[in-house]
């Protein structure tokens, strides 16, 4: 089992900044992708971006591309989402997740891939 906790939502500004947190506990052996999703009220969960531990080769929405940015630290079993030039739009419960990506035969955006899952934190942006 991976057990993965995530911090850093709050309110903020149209315009501003926030960092998201999120840290892997368990056996992380079997994950080699980590990435975050949103869901925003009355919508349908989508993938915001992606990171592949091995290369850190990542992936990104359309609507978050030049404004977010995934990483990770292997030591500290974590990923990081810097999302920049929020948008209203950006408000969202935002959940990390943890999974074994078949590259070339998934999508690190999809679901799919991910067997782990946060309980997620609350970004809100004012306009």
């Amino acid at each position: 089992q991976v057990h993965l906790v995530e911090s850093g939502g709050g309110s903020v500004q149209a315009g501003g900044s926030l960092r998201l947190s999120c840290v892997a506990s368990g056996y992380t052996v079997i994950t080699n992708s980590m990435a975050w999703f949103r869901q925003a009220p009355g919508k349908q969960r989508e993938g915001v971006a992606a990171i592949y531990i091995g290369t850190s080769s990542t992936d990104y929405a359309d609507s978050v591309k030049g404004r977010f940015t995934i990483s990770q630290d292997g030591d500290k079993n974590a990923a990081y989402l810097q999302m920049n030039k929020l948008e209203p739009e950006d408000t969202a419960m935002y959940y990390c997740a943890a999974g074994r990506l078949r590259v070339g035969y998934e999508s690190p955006l999809g679901e799919d891939v991910y067997n782990y899952w946060g309980r997620g934190t609350q970004v809100t942006v004012s306009s």
